[in-house]
């Protein structure tokens, strides 16, 4: 009983979804186009389940590069109205149009010049048809088992609301750094914005050492300049040539017994190791960390040259992994 009412309400949804899906028509290419060439904010306003999904849909188009914020109806008629102006369109949600807080700030909006989107459930109702455009949002039934609660109704509303938002971020030619600048903070931020060049570490803090060291010297001036445990061969131009880590150190020592530190470090460093620029997403220069078990991953500039090395720690610090 309970999982089939479960299924019950996500097929009757999933349908509702659908329906909105094959009403779309020029009317949402109107909407788009009023919120591309509007030269102020869009403003969402909805009361009740309505609201809460307009809130929802402000906080989506605003992280898509449309300016946007939400208006509680029955804080505009209190003097919120004040925050609407001629350049905006005011996006209205309500699933009845007829919900009276909402069609009590209509002829305010109007009288200000902004356009008025609906996205509303009755396309004959009064706030239908006063509004510039109407969006469709009508489904055949509720997935209550009562017919009462709405729940397919505000499905297909938060649906076409988000198919809004992300029409008119394509159309705006959104790129990925154009989405980075405006969600600097947390882990989407991060992996957008952060480059290897802001992790990694560079100069004293990046140990080098020429190709006819020995692995004793390799060894005294890794220790002694870093604790990652890892440095890096050079010519004397301070271009890449191998690297050598503790790792490194531990299977040569087993292998070749003590004496072995004796030996030049070109002769046993990892030669050809893979890199990463500091241009690059520090992302995905943790990706390949990860994927390839590396605890290091030294840098290079265009010429090949040793300019820093990014570690698997500074990596996890950032919360990229």
């Amino acid at each position: 009983m309970i999982l089939e009412q479960a299924r019950r309400t996500l097929t009757i949804e999933a349908r509702a979804i659908e329906q909105v899906a094959e009403k779309l028509d020029e009317r949402f290419e109107t909407a788009v186009q009023l919120l591309l060439e509007s030269k102020g904010r869009a403003v969402v306003c909805g009361i009740g389940k309505s609201g809460a999904i307009g809130r929802k849909l402000a906080s989506t188009l605003a992280g898509t590069g449309t300016a946007a914020f939400f208006l509680h109806p029955a804080e505009a008629v209190h003097g919120d109205l004040g925050m609407v102006t001629g350049d905006d369109v005011v996006i209205v949600l309500s699933h009845s149009g007829e919900t009276e807080e909402v069609l009590r700030i209509v002829p305010h909006i109007k009288r200000v010049g902004a356009k008025i989107v609906t996205l509303c459930g009755v396309p004959t109702s009064t706030l239908a048809q006063d509004s510039d455009c109407c969006l469709d949002t009508s489904v055949d039934r509720e997935a209550c088992p009562l017919g009462l609660a709405p729940t397919a109704s505000t499905a297909a509303m938060l649906a076409l609301g988000d198919a809004l938002a992300m029409a008119t971020m394509a159309a705006r030619g959104m790129t990925v750094n154009d989405f980075a600048r405006i969600h600097p903070g947390g882990t989407l931020g991060r992996k957008l914005l952060l480059r290897v060049s802001d992790l990694m570490h560079s100069g004293a803090d990046n140990p080098t050492v020429p190709p006819d060291a020995s692995v004793r010297e390799a060894l005294l001036v890794m220790t002694a300049s870093s604790r990652r445990g890892v440095v890096s061969i050079v010519d004397p131009e301070q271009r890449l040539l191998g690297i050598f880590t503790d790792g490194d150190l531990r299977v040569l020592l087993s292998n070749r017994g003590p004496e072995a530190i004796n030996l030049p470090i070109s002769e046993v460093m990892t030669r050809r190791p893979t890199v990463a620029m500091p241009q690059h997403l520090a992302a995905e220069a943790a990706r390949v960390l990860q994927e390839n078990a590396y605890d290091n991953l030294p840098v290079v500039d265009d010429e090949g040259r040793a300019v820093g090395m990014l570690d698997i720690q500074d990596v996890l610090e950032a919360g990229l992994i």
